[in-house]
């Protein structure tokens, strides 16, 4: 039984309350008992059943240059391709008031869709420290300036929630409270060049007991401390708001649908949710492309007010959207269009689960016309890279004329929307 109700809520539940406040403040909120005792054992063993059709998968593949999971420090599951009706309960999971309902209250709306669904297991061989690190990645093919998202954040709310579930206790992951706030100090910096793989001085490790959650602000710098063959089941969730002040960054959904047979029909419900949240999106975000191609300041500005409603921040979601008709535009090349879809989805700088995503808004234009917002976002591009290459340590692998941490200065979207005539 999946226990859900009509709203796809746990019938009977009790379910945590946060303090929405604490996440924004320290980036961070550890909450105990996110798994129900009770549920426990049970989701244990369909997890570990899971695992070893996962496993069966990657022996039998094991000569696949993709498959890495014989090699990986963080062997990742994304389970909901092994599931059938037997052990839909860890996906259902994901729906629960505790998971899904206190996202929800995290991202003050209740349109949220559930971008990611992995399990984090030990590896074969340990490895020891793992690098620290900020969940963004930077260049041409990703994201707006740290140092934009965050001042988006703090004035709009977060876009989205990260999760770490262990169904066994568990304290590899450290964070640095309140750094989702701020650029590296000077300090650390100096501290990440020393040695990425060691202690910070201001951090503060994350101890949980099997069944309660972190549940963070993933451009908070934290760092898996010990890739060990001890046990390790780490349900690791990501959740992205539909109805906030903002537009979130990163790619939306990182799973395809074709599992959501196995559920129950209200967990069926839920996810045929998630994907009408996102073609409203989509929609919206054609509208935006359109009125840049047309040329048209009302339409673009009422259009980009309704991918970011909040006032303050807007430049930011044009500088995501430009990265993503950078990618769409990367599709339309014929050196990549001819491509299989692992080596389409690296070549565009997305993950095999969400270059489908991208190729249906794609979709949606001409090779030209991804050519032509090419062209219109140009001025802002230029304007994004800087004199030289330069590294930030737990921001990107190496260095790079794009700018990692800073917005374009004296740009904003009245300059933006005056570069279109000398970028047609």
């Amino acid at each position: 039984m999946s226990g859900l109700d009509s709203r796809g809520r746990p019938n009977g539940a009790h379910p945590i309350q946060i303090n929405p406040e604490q996440l924004l403040d320290d980036g961070y909120v550890i909450l105990r008992n996110v798994v129900p005792p009770e549920r426990l054992n049970e989701l244990r063993a369909s997890f570990e059943t899971l695992v070893d059709r996962q496993q069966a998968n990657w022996a039998r593949d094991r000569d696949d240059p993709g498959c890495f999971a014989y090699v990986a420090k963080q062997p990742r599951l994304a389970f909901q391709t092994v599931i059938d009706a037997a052990t839909a309960n860890t996906v259902e999971f994901c729906l629960h008031e505790n998971t899904l309902g206190v996202s929800r209250q995290a991202l003050g709306t209740r349109d949220v869709g559930l971008k990611q669904m992995i399990l984090l297991c030990n590896p074969e061989t340990p490895y020891g420290p793992d690098l620290w690190h900020r969940d963004v990645s930077h260049g041409p093919t990703n994201n707006a300036p740290l140092a934009g998202l965050q001042a988006d954040m703090l004035s709009n709310g977060p876009g989205s929630v990260q999760w770490n579930i262990p169904l066994y206790d568990d304290d590899v992951l450290w964070v640095v409270p309140g750094s989702h706030r701020r650029l590296n100090t000077p300090r650390e910096n100096q501290e990440l060049l020393n040695d990425p793989r060691a202690k910070l001085s201001n951090c503060t490790q994350v101890s949980l007991k099997a069944g309660d959650g972190v549940m963070y602000i993933n451009t908070i710098l934290h760092w898996p401390s010990n890739y060990s063959t001890r046990l390790r089941r780490i349900i690791h969730l990501r959740y992205t708001s539909f109805g906030g002040q903002l537009f979130p960054y990163g790619s939306r959904f990182l799973w395809e649908p074709d599992f959501v047979r196995h559920l129950s029909p209200e967990g069926q419900a839920v996810f045929h949710r998630f994907l009408e949240l996102a073609q409203l999106e989509d929609d919206r975000i054609e509208a935006f492309y359109r009125a840049l191609l047309d040329q048209d300041p009302e339409a673009f500005r009422q259009a980009l007010a309704l991918l970011h409603p909040g006032d303050t921040g807007r430049l930011v979601c044009v500088v995501l959207l430009s990265k993503l008709a950078r990618r769409m535009g990367a599709l339309k090349r014929p050196e990549v269009a001819n491509l299989p879809e692992r080596e389409r989805a690296s070549a565009v700088g997305e993950q095999t689960f969400s270059i489908r995503n991208l190729e249906s808004l794609a979709r949606r234009f001409t090779g030209s016309e991804t050519k032509l917002l090419g062209q219109r976002f140009a001025p802002l591009d230029a304007r994004l890279q800087l004199e030289t290459e330069h590294f930030v340590p737990s921001l990107a692998s190496k260095p790079t004329r794009y700018a990692q941490e800073h917005m374009p200065d004296r740009f904003d979207l009245d300059d933006f929307i005056a570069s279109w005539s000398n970028a047609a």
